[in-house]
């Protein structure tokens, strides 16, 4: 086995787990929680990829629906009724997204702070997309949709915008140094 992909399978299976960790580093409100998993998430498509990033999260949330306690309230497949659910479904799609972007999609951006931030609020944006509607439909219509927007979307944004602050000081810093190991 080549020694890039080894690293990158190692790699693939920390951001998993670091993932799994982010879950338990919460504060909660309401029915959802402020958690670490984004900046996990963001971190593993800036670090690894899309292929790889995506894979992490689909490995996370696959251990979480197998019954290993790693979601914020356990795991199991009966999770996929707990409305935060759509979230955890939306990491993956998320970390191909940053991965693509700050790797490819914008390399026309003059600065790698800069792609890395687009990047990362696109992931951001595609997170919301997914896990929004999950979230507003398992409630069966307890919420309104400016309440599921406002409790599920906008009361984050200063904590995500402040994540993804550090996922760009960071990755900068980072993806130099990885990619001359990978060499």
């Amino acid at each position: 086995m080549k020694h890039k992909t080894l690293n990158r399978m190692l790699l693939t299976a920390l951001f998993a787990a670091l993932t799994a960790v982010g879950a338990f580093l919460k504060i909660p409100v309401g029915t959802i929680s402020f958690t670490l998993q984004v900046f996990f998430t963001c971190m593993a498509g800036v670090l690894l990829g899309p292929y790889w990033g995506a894979l992490s999260q689909i490995i996370y949330v696959a251990l979480g629906l197998m019954g290993v306690p790693i979601f914020t309230e356990g795991g199991g497949l009966m999770y996929v009724t707990v409305p935060t659910f759509g979230f955890l479904l939306g990491l993956i799609p998320m970390a191909f997204v940053v991965g693509l972007l700050s790797r490819k999609g914008l390399s026309r951006l003059p600065w790698l702070w800069l792609r890395l931030a687009v990047a990362c609020v696109v992931g951001l944006v595609v997170l919301y997309i997914v896990g929004l509607p999950y979230l507003y439909l398992t409630l069966g219509g307890a919420w309104s949709i400016s309440k599921t927007l406002v409790s599920g979307c906008l009361i984050f944004l200063p904590f995500d915008a402040l994540k993804i602050v550090c996922v760009v000081l960071l990755g900068v810093r980072l993806l130099p140094i990885l990619r001359r190991f990978e060499q």
